[in-house]
C-alpha cells in the first residue's frame, strides 16, 4: 500500500460568469432604465452621492423608494439591497439567467422571493472631468455627452472602498487580500491626467476592475490589461463586456512579466499597488516589495516597453529618506530610461499620518485596540528602520525620447488645486519642452507667441502708488500657476497675439520705455523660457 497526496481540486469558477450575451442583455436593461451616471445623478443629486463616498447609504436609500426601474437597479447593484424578484423583472433584468450566471442570488425563497446582487455595478461615464484626487460628490465621470459604461467590483468595494466592507452586502467568501475595488479617488485622478489621443496599443498595468482599460479602449485599437490577481482580470473582463467593449486582452503577472521582451506600447497607464507597507496584506494596494521598490521598478522598466514618443503615466508613493532629497531619489529612478519626465508631488504625509490612513483603509481601526496598536507599531518600526521621514504622493509622466537626445526631467512640488482633466495640458507641456529644446535665445526672439487663454494680470503695490511693486500673471486653466514678472514682461505678454515676433515686440517696448533695446533683448529669453515652460505663452 502506497501513500499518495490527493490531487488538488480545481479552483471554483469565477462568478459572475463572463458571458458576453448575458452582459449585453444586462446592458440593454441598464440603458432602457437610464441606469447610467447621469441618470443616477438625476435621482440622487450630488449630496446623496457624496454621502455614498463616505459609506453612508441612508440618503440614497431615501431617494430611491419610488419603485421605478432605475431606482430598483440602483438599490440592487449600487446600494446592495435585496429587492423583490418581480421588481427586478419589471426593471428589465433577465432574472433567471442572472441567477444561473451568478449576477444575482436568491435572498429569500417562496412566492415573495427577493434577489440580491453578487457584485457592485457602478454606472460610469467614460469621458471624465471635474475631479482631482477625490470624489467631487457626483457619480464618477459624470459628464455631458459621455459614453456610458459600468464598473464591476466586489460587494462593498464600489461604495466607500475596502475600508467600508462589513455591511450586509459585503463579500464574506473572498479573502480580503483578493478583493477587487471599484472606482476611487486615485483611479479617477489617473484617468483625468492621462494623455488621450488615438493610439494603436495601450497597457493598463495593475488593472483592478478595469477603470483605466475602459478609458483606453475608447481611443486605442488594442488594450492589454495585466494584474497579479486573477479575480481582478475576471472583473476587468466583466467591466468591458458590460460596457460593450471587445478590444481588451487580459494577462496575469506582476509588473512587466506578462509582456514579451520586445513588446511596446503607445501608452502605459498604471494605478499600481503603491502603498508603502510593512506587509503585503492587500493585493489591491500593497506592492509586496520593500519600501517604494515597486514604483521604482515600474518607472525604471517602462522605457523598454514604450514606442518612440509613447507615454507612461502612473500614480506613485515615494519615501522621503533622512539626508536625501526626494527629487534626487526619483531622478535616479528615471535615469537610464531614455524618457523625458514630469513628476509632480501633490502631498507629503509624515509616517504617523500615513500609517493611520492605510490602517483605516484596511479596517484595522475596527479591531481590538491591542491588535490595532501592534499593527500601527509595525508600520512605524518599518519606517524607522528605513530612515523614512515622510511619504510623498504624486503623478509621474514619462515620454520616450528619440534616441541620442538628452531627456528633459522636471521634478516639482505642486500641492495646489488644478483644473481637470489635466491630460491635454500634460501633452502640451511636453510639446513646449520640444520647442524650448530646439530654440536657442536668438530663435526664441524670432518666434511668435500667443498669450494662453484664461491668463489674467494682477498688480500688487501700495494703494494710490503710480507704479505697482510687482506684477503677477495668473492662470485660470490647467495647472493654475501664478508667476511674478516685471513691467516689461507684463507688457510683452499682453501684446502677444501671434502676429509679431518676440524681438519686434521687445524693440517697440524699449522705444516706449526709453530703454536700450539690446539690454532688453539680452534679458528677455530667460523670462520667455519660463513663461513658455509654464504655459503662460504658447508658441505659434
Amino acid at each position: 500500500m502506497t501513500n499518495s497526496t490527493p490531487p488538488t481540486p480545481p479552483p471554483a469558477p469565477l462568478r459572475p460568469a463572463a458571458d458576453a450575451a448575458l452582459a449585453a442583455r444586462l446592458r440593454a436593461a441598464f440603458v432602457a432604465a437610464d441606469f447610467t451616471a447621469d441618470g443616477c445623478l438625476e435621482i440622487l443629486g450630488g449630496t446623496a452621492y457624496a454621502a455614498l463616498a463616505r459609506s453612508e447609504t441612508v440618503p440614497a436609500l431615501r431617494a430611491t423608494g419610488g419603485g421605478s426601474a432605475r431606482e430598483t437597479l440602483l438599490r440592487l447593484f449600487l446600494l446592495q439591497q435585496a429587492v423583490p424578484r418581480a421588481a427586478a423583472e419589471a426593471a428589465g433584468l433577465p432574472v433567471e439567467d442572472c441567477l444561473a450566471g451568478g449576477w444575482l442570488t436568491a435572498a429569500t425563497d417562496g412566492a415573495d422571493q427577493e434577489v440580491r446582487a453578487t457584485v457592485d455595478v457602478r454606472p460610469y461615464a467614460n469621458d471624465i472631468a471635474g475631479a482631482d484626487d477625490a470624489s467631487d460628490g457626483a457619480p464618477a465621470g459624470a459628464s455631458d455627452n459621455a459614453a456610458d459604461a459600468w464598473i464591476v467590483s466586489d460587494l462593498g468595494c464600489a461604495v466607500g472602498g475596502a475600508g467600508g466592507i462589513g455591511g450586509t452586502g459585503a463579500r464574506r467568501d473572498v479573502p480580503r487580500s483578493e478583493l477587487v475595488l471599484g472606482v476611487g479617488g486615485a483611479s479617477t485622478t489617473l484617468a483625468n491626467i492621462t494623455v488621450r489621443r488615438p493610439v494603436r496599443r495601450v497597457l493598463d498595468l495593475g488593472t483592478g476592475s478595469g477603470v483605466q482599460a475602459l478609458h483606453a479602449a475608447r481611443h486605442a485599437a488594442r488594450v492589454v490589461a495585466t494584474d497579479v490577481n486573477p479575480r481582478a482580470l475576471h472583473f476587468t473582463r466583466l467591466t468591458m463586456a458590460l460596457s460593450g467593449l471587445a478590444n481588451t486582452e487580459t494577462r496575469q503577472g506582476s509588473l512587466f512579466e506578462p509582456l514579451g521582451e520586445d513588446e511596446a506600447f503607445d501608452l502605459i497607464v498604471s494605478n499600481p499597488p503603491f502603498v508603502i507597507s510593512p506587509a503585503g496584506r492587500f493585493t489591491y494596494r500593497d506592492g509586496g516589495l520593500a519600501g517604494d521598490e515597486l514604483c521604482r521598478s515600474l518607472v525604471a522598466g517602462a522605457g523598454r516597453h514604450l514606442e518612440p514618443g509613447g507615454y507612461c503615466q502612473l500614480l506613485a508613493n515615494w519615501q522621503h529618506v533622512r539626508g536625501e532629497d526626494w527629487r534626487e531619489r526619483l531622478a535616479d529612478w528615471i535615469a537610464g530610461t531614455g524618457c523625458d519626465a514630469w513628476v509632480v508631488q501633490r502631498e507629503v504625509q509624515d509616517p504617523c499620518q500615513y500609517a493611520e490612513l492605510w490602517l483605516r483603509d484596511g479596517g484595522d481601526h475596527r479591531e481590538e485596540q491591542a491588535v490595532y496598536d501592534a499593527r500601527y507599531a509595525e508600520w512605524l518600526d518599518a519606517f524607522e528602520a528605513a530612515k523614512v521621514e515622510g511619504v510623498g504622493f504624486g503623478w509621474i509622466t514619462l515620454r520616450k525620447a528619440p534616441a541620442g537626445r538628452q531627456p528633459v526631467v522636471l521634478l516639482e512640488e505642486w500641492p495646489h488645486p488644478v483644473e481637470q482633466p489635466l491630460g491635454p495640458e500634460i501633452e502640451r507641456w511636453f510639446a513646449r519642452q520640444d520647442f524650448l529644446r530646439e530654440h536657442d535665445d536668438a530663435a526664441l526672439l524670432d518666434a511668435r507667441y500667443r498669450l494662453a487663454d484664461g491668463v489674467v494680470q494682477e498688480q500688487v503695490g501700495v494703494p494710490g502708488a503710480e507704479d505697482p511693486e510687482h506684477v503677477v500673471l495668473r492662470q485660470s486653466r490647467g495647472m493654475l500657476r501664478a508667476t511674478k514678472v516685471d513691467t516689461v514682461g507684463a507688457g510683452f505678454a499682453g501684446v502677444c497675439d501671434g502676429s509679431l515676433s518676440a524681438g519686434s515686440i521687445l524693440d517697440a517696448i524699449a522705444q516706449l520705455v526709453d530703454e536700450d533695446p539690446v539690454a532688453i533683448r539680452d534679458r528677455a529669453p530667460q523670462q520667455i523660457r519660463l513663461l513658455v515652460e509654464q504655459g503662460f505663452l504658447l508658441p505659434e
